[in-house]
């Protein structure tokens, strides 16, 4: 089994970084990754990359939330112990939507978080070592995947040589 090898490709700017991701793709350039410092606009886009499933949890987990709320309150207040408290009847639905409201929050936010955590594989054990500590600070990075008969080097040299970038590593 071969070994994974690379080509870094390095700018510091994001507007050369979104138009050489624009090229690599249209190219079929397999890019393994796309570090920066901050979030770039249009690059979810560009990297073809699809919409996260993550808020469909949310939103599930938080209906959950809500049945679960209104149901125990519910139950506590009709069967289980029912007491009349300031005259109000056994079954009274505004009483329960401050409950019902913090228990969806809740329950939504939890497993938004759950589901970031799974989905990217993030425990406690990660130790990463960034390519460049300038990635964190000022450099943007496009990673991509030079394992073929090692021609790759020179055919993203050739793609990018009209967009401006700081340094081609292989």
């Amino acid at each position: 089994m071969r070994s994974r090898s690379y080509i870094s490709i390095y700018f510091d700017d994001e507007v050369p970084l979104l138009q050489a991701v624009r090229i690599l793709r249209d190219k079929k350039e397999i890019i393994t990754d796309v570090l920066s410092p901050f979030p770039v606009h249009g690059l979810d886009e560009a990297l073809s990359i699809k919409r996260s499933r993550i808020p469909v949890v949310g939103f599930i987990f938080g209906a959950l939330g809500a049945i679960l709320a209104f149901g125990f309150q519910a139950w506590v207040f009709t069967v289980s112990y029912p007491l009349i408290i300031g005259g109000k009847p056994f079954f009274s639905v505004p009483t329960f939507i401050p409950i019902t409201f913090e228990l969806t929050v809740l329950f939504a936010g939890l497993s938004m978080v759950a589901a970031l955590l799974i989905r990217s594989k993030l425990k406690p054990d990660i130790r990463f070592k960034p390519l460049d500590e300038r990635i964190t600070d000022d450099r943007f990075v496009i990673i991509v995947d030079a394992s073929d008969d090692g021609t790759a080097f020179d055919r993203v040299k050739s793609l990018l040589s009209g967009i401006h970038t700081l340094e081609i590593r292989h």
